[in-house]
């Protein structure tokens, strides 16, 4: 069988990916520096602390721009940024993996800026309902993970056209995100955790933004899948 010498051993990320994941990798790597002591003095090792209160979503910060109508640019910086910070290192390897390993199959077949609306938007939205629907809460919000699953959203809205394409159970689409989300509000109800009401609004987000931002549509995203 022949072969092709100059092909790389793995498939190339589309650019975009590493756009979006290298600003949460560098986080990581300076607070790890901190950290560990290699950088910053003793005060360094509060970093994570301070990086969340510099990036980290306030629900208070949006309901008091709702209610006054007053829109500072921190509210809406902080509407994404929060994305940026995770809550430990653990935390930021299972991100990063999931946004390289699902914006690679997204990203082959949407546009850089559909991944990126797709990925920020989600972000964006995941905040907006996580104060919305539930008004007592004042938990910050950080981490990565709502937009992840805004990715998570716009790879089972592919999963559901190749469904339709091949004639399949459209449903097994879902059932990512229903192991999921299972497990999320499982330790939720354990733990007390909120933070499954944003994850849930970024696949929502990621799954509907998919039918607008989809290349060519429903129509065009059918034929690019047959033909992989």
């Amino acid at each position: 069988m022949d072969r092709d010498l100059n092909a790389p051993p793995l498939n190339p990320l589309p650019w975009i990916v590493w756009v979006l994941a290298l600003p949460l990798i560098a986080v990581e790597v300076v607070v790890q520096l901190g950290t560990s002591g290699l950088a910053g003095g003793p005060e360094a090792v509060g970093w994570r602390l301070r990086a969340m209160e510099w990036f980290a979503f306030s629900p208070d910060f949006l309901r008091r721009a709702l209610e006054t109508g007053e829109w500072p640019l921190e509210t809406l910086w902080r509407q994404v940024s929060y994305v940026l910070v995770q809550g430990e290192v653990t935390s930021t390897v299972f991100v990063v993996v999931l946004l390289l390993a699902l914006g690679k199959m997204v990203g082959e077949v949407f546009r850089w800026w559909a991944v990126a609306l797709v990925f920020v938007g989600s972000a964006a939205m995941a905040a907006l309902v996580y104060t919305l629907v539930m008004p007592g809460n004042r938990v910050p919000l950080v981490g990565g993970f709502p937009a992840v699953y805004g990715l998570i959203g716009a790879f089972t809205f592919l999963m559901w056209v190749r469904q339709a394409a091949t004639g399949g159970n459209q449903w097994r689409a879902f059932t990512l995100i229903g192991v999921l989300m299972g497990v999320q509000i499982f330790f939720g109800a354990i733990y007390g955790g909120v933070a499954w009401v944003a994850e849930l609004a970024g696949f929502a987000t990621g799954f509907l933004l998919s039918f607008v931002v989809a290349p060519g549509g429903w129509n065009r995203v059918m034929g690019r899948l047959r033909n992989r």
